[in-house]
C-alpha cells in the first residue's frame, strides 16, 4: 500500500478509485478522473477521426498538487477510454507540475504547448507526440520562451492558444499587467520553438466594474482562447458577419472567478473588442473553457466545473472536479454566443416520458410530472405571460425538504429579456457547500423559452434559449422528484420530455493506464 506524503492527502493511494466509485454524488455521465483531482481541459482535438481530451489531473488525490495530464479518447464524444498519463513532472522547466495548453498538428506531428511550473513560475513548453498520442517527448530547449515579456510588471503568465497563420504560428499566453488588468501577449514562430514577442494583444482594465460583478474583467486572464465564430480562419477577411471571440477566465489574486468572452475583431497584431459577455451564468462552475473546430466544422467546447464543497469532503470522496458535456458553440442574431450540448449525447437516453402540454397559473401546486431520477436530460418548450414566474425543480426528495430550483421569470412590461434563475437554498441541508444564487438574462421574445437542464447527480448544466447555467450541487436525502409550477402570473407548457440517462463508465477503471 502507498501511503500519499502530501499534507492533504488522508486517503491511501489503492482506495482512492474505490471511495471516488462509491460516491454517490459522483456524476455516471459526464467525464471524470479515474480517481483524484481533475481540473481544466486541455489539448481538447479531434485527430484522425478520434476525439481527444487531456486535463490538469492529480491521481494522488483530490487536490491541486503536482499536475500531470490525464488523457482519454472517445470515438463520439459520449464514451471515453482512458489512456496513459501523458506529460508528468520531471527535472527542468515542468519539474513542479505540466499545466495547461494546447494540442497543435505540426505538419503531421502532433504538437502539444503548455506551461511548465518550476520555482513558482509558469513558462511555455513543448512536447510532441507518436501517431497515436500516446508517446510524448519534451523538447530538449524547454522552456520555448524563457521569460514573460521584459519590462513589464506581471502579476501571473501561463495557459496557451496556438494558432497557424499563414506561414507561421501564432500564440497568446495568459497573463496580467498590475494595476492595469488581465491580458493576453502575443508571439509568433515559424518553428512552435523559436517565439518572438509581439505585444498584447488586449488589454483589460481591472480599476473598471465593481470586483463583486459577475462580469468584472479581474487582474489576470486565464485559459484565453481566441477564435472565429463563423465562417473562415483567423486573420483572413471575414466572409460574413460573425465576430472574433476572444475567451478569458477572469482571475484575481488566486481566485477563480468567471469565464467572459469579447466579441470583436482580430487583425493585424491586435484584437479590437466592441462588446463584452458572460460567457456561462454559473461563474466559476464552468471555469477555464478551451474549444477546437472538429472535422465537421462545430466550434465545441469543455470546461471544467469546479466543486462547492470543501477541500476535506474532497479528499474523503476521493475525487474532485467534473469535465462539462461538451458544447456546440453557434453564433446568435444578436451577436453573441449559443451553446448546447453535443447532440451525440442523445445516445445515452433512456425511458422516455412525455409531459402533456397545459397551462400553469401562478399559486397553485406544483405539478407532479411523473419524472424522476437523478441522472435526467429534460427538454421543456414553455410561453410565460408578461409577470409571469415558473419553476421546474429537481432532486427533490419525497418531503420536499431538498430541492434544486430552476427559475424562469418575464419581466411584467413585456421586455424581450427574461430571467434564469438557479436557486440552491435548499439543494442541500449540508451546511459547508455552495448554495449561492446564479442567474442571467436570457432572450425571451414573446415569453418564448426552449428550457434543457441536464442533472447527473452532483452536476447540473441548464440552457435557456441557448443561454447556459452551470452549477453544482449536492443533495443529502437522496431526492429524485421532477416537478413544475408557475409561482406568478402563468404560462403555458408547450412540450416536455424528459429521459432518465445511462453511465459512461461500466468497468473498474485504473488511477494511471497503461498503453493499448
Amino acid at each position: 500500500m502507498t501511503e500519499l506524503t502530501h499534507p492533504l492527502a488522508t486517503v491511501p493511494r489503492d482506495e482512492l478509485l474505490t471511495r471516488a466509485e462509491a460516491d454517490p454524488l459522483r456524476p455516471r455521465f459526464h467525464f471524470v478522473s479515474p480517481a483524484g483531482w481533475l481540473n481544466d481541459p486541455n489539448g481538447v482535438s479531434q485527430w484522425n477521426g478520434t476525439y481527444h481530451l487531456f486535463y490538469q489531473y492529480n491521481p494522488e488525490g483530490a487536490f491541486h498538487h503536482r499536475i500531470q495530464w490525464g488523457h482519454a479518447t472517445s470515438p463520439d464524444l459520449v464514451t471515453w477510454t482512458d489512456l496513459p498519463v501523458a506529460l508528468e513532472p520531471s527535472a527542468g522547466p515542468d519539474a513542479d507540475g505540466c499545466w495547461s495548453g494546447v494540442l497543435v498538428n505540426d505538419g503531421g506531428t502532433p504538437t502539444l504547448v503548455y506551461s511548465g511550473r518550476f520555482e513558482g513560475k509558469e513558462l511555455p513548453c513543448v512536447a510532441v507526440g507518436s501517431p497515436d498520442l500516446q508517446n510524448w517527448t519534451k523538447d530538449p530547449g524547454n522552456p520555448v520562451i524563457a521569460a514573460p515579456p521584459a519590462g513589464v510588471e506581471i502579476s501571473a503568465y501561463r495557459d496557451h492558444c496556438v494558432w497557424r497563420e499563414g506561414t507561421k504560428w501564432r500564440q497568446l499566453v495568459g497573463s496580467g499587467i498590475r494595476h492595469r488588468g488581465g491580458t493576453a501577449f502575443l508571439y509568433e514562430s515559424s518553428d512552435l520553438r523559436s517565439w518572438d514577442y509581439i505585444g498584447p494583444l488586449c488589454i483589460g482594465d481591472a480599476s473598471q466594474g465593481d470586483p463583486a460583478d459577475t462580469d468584472w474583467t479581474g487582474t489576470m486572464w486565464e485559459c484565453v482562447d481566441l477564435f472565429r465564430a463563423g465562417q473562415g480562419s483567423l486573420g483572413s477577411v471575414p466572409t460574413d458577419n460573425a465576430p472574433d471571440v476572444l475567451v478569458f477566465s477572469a482571475w484575481d489574486d488566486g481566485e477563480t472567478r468567471h469565464p467572459l468572452y469579447w466579441t470583436g475583431r482580430y487583425a493585424g497584431d491586435a484584437f479590437e473588442p466592441e462588446a463584452l459577455h458572460r460567457l456561462d451564468y454559473g461563474g466559476r462552475f464552468f471555469y477555464a473553457p478551451q474549444s477546437f473546430e472538429d472535422e465537421s466544422g462545430r466550434r465545441v467546447m469543455f470546461g471544467w466545473m469546479q466543486e462547492g464543497r470543501s477541500d476535506a469532503a474532497m479528499v474523503e470522496a476521493g475525487w474532485s472536479g467534473v469535465m462539462s458535456l461538451p458544447r456546440v458553440t453557434t453564433v446568435a442574431n444578436d451577436g453573441t454566443l449559443e451553446f448546447a450540448p453535443v447532440p451525440e449525447i442523445e445516445k445515452l437516453r433512456r425511458n422516455h416520458v412525455t409531459v402533456p402540454g397545459q397551462v400553469l397559473v401562478g399559486a397553485g401546486t406544483s405539478l407532479e410530472t411523473g419524472v424522476s431520477g437523478n441522472q435526467v436530460d429534460l427538454e421543456l418548450d414553455l410561453q410565460l405571460a408578461p409577470g409571469a414566474e415558473v419553476r421546474l425543480g429537481v432532486l427533490a426528495s419525497p418531503d420536499g425538504v431538498e430541492e434544486t430550483l430552476i427559475v424562469l421569470s418575464r419581466a411584467a412590461h413585456g421586455t424581450p429579456v427574461g430571467t434564469l434563475r438557479l436557486d440552491r437554498t435548499r439543494s442541500s441541508l449540508d451546511p459547508a457547500v455552495d448554495v449561492e444564487d446564479k442567474s442571467g438574462p436570457v432572450p425571451m421574445m414573446d415569453g418564448r423559452v426552449r428550457l434543457r437542464v441536464v442533472v447527473d447527480r452532483s452536476a447540473v448544466e441548464i440552457f435557456a434559449n441557448g443561454k447556459p447555467l452551470t452549477a453544482r450541487v449536492y443533495p443529502t436525502l437522496g431526492g429524485e422528484r421532477v416537478t413544475l409550477a408557475a409561482t406568478e402570473g402563468s404560462a403555458r407548457l408547450l412540450t416536455f420530455d424528459a429521459w432518465t440517462m445511462a453511465g459512461i463508465f461500466e468497468s473498474t477503471r485504473s488511477l494511471l493506464p497503461e498503453g493499448k
